[in-house]
């Protein structure tokens, strides 16, 4: 996956605003003249343009495998996958009420993007 690079501000002009590529934003529609497109977009048209956007935001590759892996590495569903909660909501409750370490830190984000060389441990608290 290698990063884009042809001509960014067009296609931010095209798809509108997308922070992985440049921090430029484009102008505002009604002010581009010469411009005639006033026919409703299809429904084939905006997933097309969503997954563009996700394409030049995330990088290349088969957007769909990338954007699974990016679903699969995040660290509610890695407690899920790994047998450590029943369903992917208990897991999500116990990253929040700080019961996670990762690496020996604790993390309250169940969204945390796991690495595979990342050790992920339950907290050993006792209460008196």
């Amino acid at each position: 996956m290698s990063r884009y690079r042809g001509p960014r501000f067009k296609k931010i002009r095209h798809l509108g605003s997308l922070p992985g590529l440049t921090s430029k934003r484009p102008t505002v529609k009604s002010e581009l003249r010469n411009q005639s497109r006033s026919s409703k977009k299809s429904q084939y048209h905006i997933r097309l343009e969503e997954k563009q956007k996700l394409r030049f935001h995330y990088a290349k590759g088969s957007t769909g495998q990338v954007l699974l892996q990016l679903l699969e590495m995040r660290l509610g569903n890695m407690l899920f996958r790994l047998g450590m909660t029943a369903t992917i909501p208990q897991a999500r409750q116990l990253i929040n009420h700080r019961h996670v370490l990762v690496n020996d830190h604790i993390v309250d984000i169940p969204s945390y993007r796991c690495k595979p060389q990342d050790i992920i441990t339950a907290k050993n608290e006792q209460k008196s």
